[in-house]
């Protein structure tokens, strides 16, 4: 073996902490930006943050926007006790008996935001104290407490004890959903009746009353906070003609402590420090205008290649890429594609993830395109008005779109489309006939 000592030189591209710094900023939303903003205040001493708008200020802005002079819920912390623990409170309140406490308590901290209980087989523990006799009379007992249905181990479960607490009288719908509860989940109408040995006129009968019933009993356990969309842009039509601004007017204006600049002019260890911090003030005011100045170009080209969307919605979207509007402000499409995400826009119709007015292409028999939006748009509508008693499928409706619209797109690509819509398919869209 020979020993050669050998002299390379090579280019490597390393991502310094300011670079990746700036791609992160690049993608906060405005309100991420906000919390990133107050967290450098609390570990760069030099940073002092002036706020643009008093707390009352930002309330009567906040109100202004409800229409009310009253303070909006959301400015409040929810104090709301969860509840899993009202309904504990009403059992202990029913069942003084300790023991049965100890079940129920168990039963309702363990249904999930439906009112099921599907991990009690999962949980070995639970078995050292309770057998399945007990389990049987703890949801007999959570009837009591909450709606009835709530405990239950699965649909069929939730929905048998609706109709032997409720409606005892209606035994064929209790054999249904105990029987051929999967029949009934595929719209197998002619099967059912057969099964059954019924007309086609009962089974809609018992199909209609079972849609009456509730499939999650325990929705009313579900503690979940209202949650208030912040645009990042918002867009506006003045004089007829389109206009936008960043909806960034709260955050604080980052200054430098004045205290602390004079230890710039100095040469020790703490104004080493100094400068070091100093420096990552500087970039982070840079990457927060760099960040500013690329929305505005963004913006700016989907106002104009999108004008149509903001005008009449969803239905006009044209088709659209990260490269086309990189290529028109001369930007790399990764640069694009950061500041585009998790940002919203708000136009007069609703507010919208900015990524939506990205989309692709299909084309068309006239050799033009139309937009993936578009199609679902058209699809969804097409859906809507067909026979009931006779949905069409996939392949029906794709010939129908190559066919009337004119538009090149394949059975698969409706059944993406469709599941993205949650439409189901056809046979699950079919109606009974009487």
């Amino acid at each position: 073996m020979v020993l050669v000592l050998q002299q390379r030189q090579e280019q490597n591209l390393l991502m310094t902490f300011e670079l990746r710094q700036a791609i992160e900023i690049l993608q906060y939303s405005t309100y991420e930006l906000e919390q990133f903003i107050r967290q450098q205040e609390l570990e760069n001493p030099i940073i002092e943050l002036k706020e643009k708008n008093t707390y009352e200020e930002r309330v009567n802005q906040r109100t202004s926007t409800f229409g009310s002079s009253e303070m909006p819920e959301d400015l409040f912390q929810c104090t709301e006790r969860n509840m899993r623990d009202t309904l504990f409170d009403d059992a202990k309140f029913i069942y003084p008996d300790e023991h049965i406490q100890n079940l129920l308590k168990y039963l309702i901290y363990n249904l999930d935001d439906n009112g099921y209980l599907r991990v009690l087989g999962k949980d070995p523990d639970f078995y050292l104290e309770f057998d399945e006799f007990d389990i049987d009379k703890g949801i007999l007992l959570l009837q009591e407490v909450g709606p009835v249905g709530i405990g239950a181990r699965d649909l069929k479960e939730c929905l048998l004890l609706q109709i032997t607490y409720t409606y005892p009288e209606q035994k064929s719908a209790a054999f249904l959903v105990k029987h051929h509860l999967n029949l009934l989940a595929d719209h197998k109408w002619n099967e059912i009746a057969l099964q059954m040995n019924i007309e086609m006129r009962e089974v809609k009968e018992l199909y209609d009353f079972i849609q009456t019933l509730n499939p999650r009993p325990g929705t009313f356990i579900s503690n979940f906070p209202t949650e208030y969309l912040t645009p990042d842009i918002i867009v506006e039509s003045k004089d007829d003609k389109l206009v936008f601004h960043l909806n960034d007017g709260y955050l604080p204006a980052i200054h430098v402590n004045k205290e602390y600049t004079q230890h710039l002019q100095t040469k020790n260890d703490v104004s080493k420090y100094i400068h070091t911090q100093y420096k990552n003030v500087e970039w982070l005011l840079s990457s927060i205008e760099q960040r500013r100045n690329t929305i505005i170009k963004i913006v700016q080209v989907l106002l104009d290649r999108q004008e149509s969307f903001f005008i009449n919605g969803l239905s006009s979207l044209r088709p659209l890429t990260l490269k086309e509007v990189a290529d028109e402000i001369e930007m790399h499409e990764s640069t694009v594609s950061r500041a585009t995400t998790n940002k919203v826009i708000q136009t007069a119709f609703g507010s919208f993830d900015l990524r939506i007015l990205f989309t692709s292409k299909l084309e068309t028999a006239d050799g033009t395109s139309i937009s993936q939006t578009k199609v679902k748009t058209l699809l969804e509508n097409f859906i809507a008005q067909e026979n009931k008693f006779k949905p069409y499928s996939d392949q029906k409706i794709a010939e129908y779109f190559n066919r009337e619209k004119g538009i090149t797109i394949s059975r698969r690509t409706i059944s993406k489309y469709r599941e993205e819509l949650n439409i189901p398919s056809s046979s699950k869209r079919k109606d009974i006939q009487v």
